[in-house]
């Protein structure tokens, strides 16, 4: 059995769907495979990069199994351009999650920061190319959410209703959902599709 474990904020808890499916959950009802494999939502609504930094190893620890493959998705927020931490931060908590799982022997797969309509999108832009750098040293997958939503005419109308200018809806997962499954979700996972 394969253990997937997903790390991050309330995008990964799916806040704001009103299927209450979120990202992870569309991604998961695609993901097809025999035996099934057991998704692990961890989310702390508003955490920041470095908080996530402190707190991912040890609830990581105690779901791995000696006897299954244990994989971490991490969905990345941007609540960091909220705050105080540089960018040089960000990436360095990035680094340090990314090289603990690979001492642990978990395989990593990092879903980048969509745009928001509360904050100055060019901050998050920036945040986004710091993870996307930062996983390419390390040849890991990285899904940019924000470079094809950004002027999406159906993600910033999704978010137009958005309750909080952060999370979307129901259409806006679906595309988070689309993007990770379009970017080398199933080769991560060593699924073979019928295209193969």
């Amino acid at each position: 059995m394969t253990r997937v474990i997903f790390l991050g904020d309330e995008l990964v808890a799916g806040y704001g769907d009103p299927r209450a499916l979120g990202w992870t959950g569309r991604v998961m009802a695609r993901t097809i495979t025999e035996p099934p494999i057991m998704a692990l939502q961890l989310a702390v609504p508003g955490q920041t990069i470095a908080q996530l930094a402190g707190r991912w190893e040890g609830e990581v620890k105690q779901r791995l199994s000696r006897d299954e493959d244990t994989r971490l998705v991490i969905g990345l927020g941007s609540h960091d351009v909220d705050g105080t931490e540089s960018l040089a931060r960000c990436r360095l908590h990035l680094a340090n999650i990314l090289d603990g799982a690979d001492r642990i022997h978990t395989t990593s797969f990092v879903v980048g920061p969509p745009p928001r309509q509360d904050a100055d999108n060019r901050k998050v832009a920036r945040l986004a190319e710091a993870y996307r750098d930062v996983t390419e040293r390390r040849h890991i997958p990285f899904v940019d959410t924000f470079g094809p939503l950004h002027a999406h005419a159906q993600w910033n109308t999704d978010m137009s209703t958005s309750a909080d200018g952060y999370t979307p809806r129901q259409a806006g997962y679906g595309l988070i959902a689309w993007l990770v499954l379009h970017s080398g979700w199933n080769s991560w996972l060593g699924i073979r599709t019928h295209a193969e």
